[in-house]
């Protein structure tokens, strides 16, 4: 299994500088490379007898040609043009396999970072060896044990991490889920999600609660002249309350998702069209603090270090309308009725509660039913992939 660990580092003015210069010749090789690979590609297009531009021609070409018109390229990491060049590859196939659009352009002081491989830098303790600057301290030292794959150094804000990825045996860091049953788990915007056992976490609500602050640095850096050393003050205070935002709400999705797949082996989810929800103007800002999306997937990756697995609900699963006493269907139920009664069993239900009794049903009946996927069933192997997510399911209330 390969993972990243993120680590926060401490580096003096001469080093930021560096790691300022490494990052701006990562970004200039791949506008490069991507503006080569256009003109090679319509050169090609005219005439089939020329070649197909590649990473690896483009690469080629580069190392042909940097030390006559690029000397600067010298004094950084030979790392940082290559792996953006790769990067580069990588990102036009995954465009021409569908997975992805077409690459763009970098921009200077968006998403700054370059990246090593395993031979070009060295890990000891809670400081890291890098290329052509020497050793600079880390916050923490690296939290996996494996075969150190790559090292990606990138700015966050006006503070500079390293993602190490390292690759480690199964499942051999975590221990298995308690297996506390199954549990479903219904996402809302009140509350960041509703257990099936009646239990209710609160979302910090991050953006919403310093929006105040971020509308006051917003229109103080719109005042600052372009260019000016006080823009670019204001820019960086701005970036800095971005930053706060973020953190505060991985830190509550990490300790959500940690403490779920801890305790259960079965998380039943529903498939969210987060896309087409924020699209609603009235609750679009909600949404977006709550941040779903990112709670699958850490859901999804934890669950599987942990030999769990997640069920997702079919989008069209109406969990808030099923009776999860008698498993009738309402016809109409607004979103604005959080609290409704079964007009067959006469039992009256919590919406968030009742959807997410739902889910844990669906994905209780999905492991039983499950036909012959890996990892079916409550007892699972470590080893063992996840469940398929799309199988007939005959959902039984209980």
């Amino acid at each position: 299994m390969i993972v990243a660990h993120k680590i926060a580092l401490d580096p003096n003015d001469k080093q930021a500088t560096y790691f300022a210069r490494a990052a701006g010749t990562a970004r200039f090789a791949y506008n490069w490379a991507l503006a080569e690979w256009q003109r090679q590609y319509a050169a090609w297009k005219q005439d089939n007898s020329l070649p197909k531009p590649s990473q690896a021609a483009l690469r080629r070409q580069l190392n042909a040609i940097k030390r006559e018109q690029f000397p600067w390229m010298l004094e950084v990491t030979k790392c940082a043009p290559q792996m953006a060049i790769m990067q580069l590859g990588k990102a036009f196939e995954n465009f021409f396999a569908g997975r992805a659009k077409y690459p763009k352009f970098r921009k200077k002081g968006v998403h700054d970072r370059f990246t090593l491989t395993n031979d070009q830098f060295r890990i000891d303790g809670c400081r890291i060896l890098i290329p052509n600057l020497g050793w600079v301290r880390m916050r923490e030292p690296l939290r996996f044990n494996g075969k150190i794959l790559s090292a990606t150094i990138s700015r966050v804000a006006d503070r500079w991490f390293a993602s190490i990825t390292v690759d480690v045996p199964d499942q051999s860091h975590l221990p298995k889920a308690e297996n506390q049953g199954v549990v479903g788990v219904d996402l809302g915007v009140s509350a960041l999600a509703t257990l099936s056992t009646g239990e209710t976490i609160t979302g910090p609500k991050p953006h919403k609660a310093l929006l105040t602050r971020l509308q006051r640095l917003s229109r103080s850096l719109s005042r600052k002249q372009k260019g000016s050393a006080n823009r670019k003050k204001a820019k960086a205070k701005l970036a800095r309350l971005h930053a706060r935002i973020a953190n505060i709400r991985q830190d509550a999705l990490h300790k959500l998702t940690t403490d779920l797949t801890r305790r259960f082996h079965t998380i039943g989810i529903e498939d969210l069209n987060v896309r087409g929800m924020v699209r609603n103007r009235h609750l679009a800002r909600s949404i977006a603090d709550m941040g779903f999306f990112e709670f699958r997937r850490q859901l999804e990756y934890k669950a599987a270090m942990r030999g769990g697995q997640v069920v997702i609900a079919d989008r069209w699963f109406p969990s808030s309308k099923i009776c999860s006493c008698c498993g009738h269907k309402q016809e109409e139920l607004p979103l604005s009725v959080r609290r409704w009664s079964c007009s067959i069993c006469g039992v009256e239900h919590d919406r968030d509660l009742n959807a997410a009794i739902n889910l844990k049903n669906y994905a209780a009946s999905s492991t039983v039913s499950a036909c012959g996927g890996e990892g079916a069933g409550l007892g699972g192997d470590a080893k063992a992939k996840p469940a398929p997510m799309k199988q007939e399911v005959s959902f039984v209330p209980v």
